[in-house]
């Protein structure tokens, strides 16, 4: 290990531990006083080495919850204890966010989907249940001493993602530590290391007992990881991601219809990544899940909708439609929130829209449907679709790109004049049955769907106009020739 390294990330951790130093040195001295031990630990030790803590604090401790509590009155600004189940209260002093754990021995029973929860005796024992060297870390209080039993110093300035005990074993404790170590190459851009790889492989189908709720959790944080595709590869070449996304792989067996790359599998991850890089773009920056999770599922449809034609031209009609009803059954699976659902399962809908715009024959008013229909998600649609470009023919290349921006600033034209993400008619329900003299019902809705695909097709119309269009659509009802006929 080049000492250089080594320094360095000591260095870090120092500075680190030095401006937390009114935690740290607080907590610890109310625990020692109280008989009771208390270290800094985990992902907490972790990230001060990487020289990268936040304001969220980790620790553990000899003390019971409640004993916790206890000595947290008077010192905290705020306590909770929503995590009491798992032996964990939460504190608030300042700006600090603190999470105080006792100590903890978790075990998993062969087919449980939830660890039964037993407390440790001993930093060590705490430290070797941990899911990883790198946060198998603590830092003793008061004193800063640094606890490091398995080499989680020398694997962290490695590089390297490494159980503390054999992964056979720790897998088996928790089987979501398999999606976790995946979760952590996406995170830091660490490789695993081979004995942890292979025993993920042999066992990827325990992951089959954890709760969709914590395997989702884990899955949004590894898309949002800084090297998502290093971590999806990991799911897939150990068949993880047969159980928890198994639309990801099948996209191996698959060409896509421009044969521009070996498979949709890799032009897929060149998508996400394309769409990472073009997250600036999004009024709040990046990382944004719904963008990144609709880059990777935008062509999950093409292997149910592959059709060999003659000539060998291979095609997948409707892929987009078929990848959307696709995307959101997987979403629903994983108790995704119905808002995300929706979300990607439409930019997942709408992707291969552009790619009839050609080099702007779109009307004004196929403009405003593009708008109309992507709504909220415009921007992250944008995205998408330029990402979704990966042809190595530059000049190709060239002209959508030049193509899109041609749409977009007719978009933005049309918006100055409009409000495109919001059209509505020129006539509200209440002036369509006024006018029509009619009740509220379906034929209402009918008539205002009327009204907004013309105002999609003329542009905005003052009231007049949209009354006469009114009346004309409506003679032409068969509820209006019942009634005439009546009279």
């Amino acid at each position: 290990m080049p000492k250089d390294r080594l320094s360095e990330a000591q260095r870090r951790g120092v500075r680190e531990l030095l401006r937390i130093t009114p935690v740290i040195d607080e907590l610890g001295a109310r625990f020692r006083a109280a008989g009771e031990e208390i270290a800094l630990v985990g992902g907490s030790v972790r990230d001060a080495l990487l020289g990268r803590l936040g304001t969220d604090l980790d620790f553990t401790t000899s003390a019971p919850p409640e004993r916790v509590e206890r000595l947290l009155a008077g010192w905290a600004d705020a306590t909770w204890d929503i995590g009491r189940a798992f032996g964990t209260i939460g504190a608030r002093k300042g700006d600090w966010s603190v999470e105080i754990t006792t100590y903890r021995s978790d075990v998993y029973e062969p087919d449980s989907r939830k660890p039964e929860v037993t407390y440790g005796d001993s930093l060590e024992g705490d430290l070797a249940r941990r899911d990883f060297t790198i946060n198998a870390l603590a830092v003793r209080l008061p004193d800063r001493v640094f606890v490091d039993p398995y080499g989680g110093l020398t694997d962290l300035v490695a590089g390297v993602i490494r159980t503390p005990g054999r992964p056979e074993d720790s897998f088996n404790d928790d089987p979501l530590r398999m999606l976790r170590a995946a979760r952590f190459a996406s995170k830091l851009g660490f490789a695993v290391a081979p004995e942890v790889v292979d025993a993920m492989r042999r066992m990827a189908d325990r992951i089959t007992i954890v709760s969709a709720e914590r395997i989702r959790d884990e899955l949004v944080k590894l898309i949002l990881g800084d090297h998502p595709r290093a971590g999806l590869e990991l799911l897939v070449d150990t068949g993880l991601a047969d159980h928890i996304l198994p639309e990801l792989p099948k996209l191996r067996l698959e060409v896509d219809e421009h044969h521009r790359h070996k498979d949709v599998y890799e032009h897929t991850l060149t998508v996400l990544e394309q769409a990472i890089a073009l997250e600036h773009r999004l009024p709040g920056g990046g990382p944004d899940f719904i963008t990144r999770f609709a880059a990777l599922m935008h062509d999950v449809g093409k292997p149910k909708t592959r059709r060999f034609e003659p000539g060998g031209k291979v095609t997948f009609h409707h892929h987009e439609v078929v990848g959307a009803k696709m995307t959101a059954k997987r979403m629903r699976a994983l108790r995704f929130p119905t808002d995300q659902i929706e979300a990607v399962s439409r930019l997942v809908e709408l992707h291969l829209r552009f790619h009839g715009y050609g080099t702007g024959e779109w009307t004004d008013s196929a403009v405003r449907r593009y708008a109309r229909d992507a709504g909220p998600l415009l921007d992250r649609l944008h995205i998408v679709t330029r990402a979704d470009c990966t042809t190595r023919n530059r000049r190709k290349a060239a002209a959508l790109q030049r193509a899109y921006d041609h749409l977009e600033e007719r978009i933005e034209r049309l918006a100055a004049e409009e409000e495109l993400r919001n059209i509505r008619p020129d006539l509200d329900g209440n002036e369509i049955m006024e006018i029509l003299g009619i009740q509220p019902g379906p034929l209402v809705g009918r008539a205002w769907k009327h009204l907004l695909e013309f105002r999609l097709d003329k542009g905005p119309q003052d009231k007049e106009t949209a009354r006469e269009e009114l009346l004309r659509w409506w003679r032409e009802q068969p509820e209006y020739q019942e009634a005439h006929d009546q009279r």
